[in-house]
């Protein structure tokens, strides 16, 4: 191209672009993708949030952050199967990424299927023993596991470990919804035995 047409279309464009016409926007990258995402995630917008971090998660497929977020996401629209995916995505990514393995374990209470709940709880509480919320839906996966042997025992302690941390943290709504589930299932077990 010669000098002076060079010079032309770039005179031509920089009067474009001072004339008030668009400009191409910029591509945004992972990051920025992901917190695009959070943003609509915190303006309760999670249909839009989902498509942020997909855009994210396309750019940088190996971040266990993007992927659990995405999962939370999903899990707030109720998208459980989809939840589940992104979750395990999570998992695979990083073992003992405890709040993916909490969140799997929920989702997976919420599809009524009790033996993988179980899974993925056991290893929350075991790690983190202090987790109300992972001892109570733990509890609750064991007391509606019907594929096996009834856990009685583990329902029982599950539940109770759930109460005493509720009440510890003043969860008092937690602690008593917790409450009404280990008197249920006192009553049905007739465990611990009386006497």
């Amino acid at each position: 191209m010669r000098p002076q047409l060079k010079l032309f279309v770039l005179f031509f464009v920089l009067t474009l672009m001072s004339a008030g016409f668009p400009q191409p926007a910029l591509a945004l990258n992972a990051e920025e993708w992901f917190e695009k995402g959070n943003e609509l995630s915190q303006q309760g917008r999670f249909e839009d949030a989902i498509k942020a971090y997909q855009k994210s998660v396309e750019q940088n497929p190996l971040s266990p952050t993007a992927h659990y977020n995405l999962g939370i996401a999903y899990k707030n629209l109720q998208e459980f199967e989809q939840a589940v995916s992104a979750f395990k995505k999570t998992v695979e990514l990083e073992p003992f990424h405890l709040d993916a393995r909490l969140s799997l374990g929920n989702v997976y209470n919420r599809l009524n299927q009790w033996e993988d709940a179980i899974g993925h709880l056991n290893i929350v509480v075991h790690r983190d023993q202090n987790n109300a919320e992972a001892h109570g839906n733990l509890g609750w996966a064991y007391y509606n596991f019907k594929s096996g042997p009834p856990f009685k025992y583990l329902v029982i302690i599950n539940l109770k470990k759930a109460v005493a941390l509720f009440e510890a943290q003043n969860m008092s709504q937690a602690a008593m919804a917790t409450q009404k589930v280990l008197d249920e299932a006192v009553a049905k077990f007739g465990y611990p035995p009386s006497g």
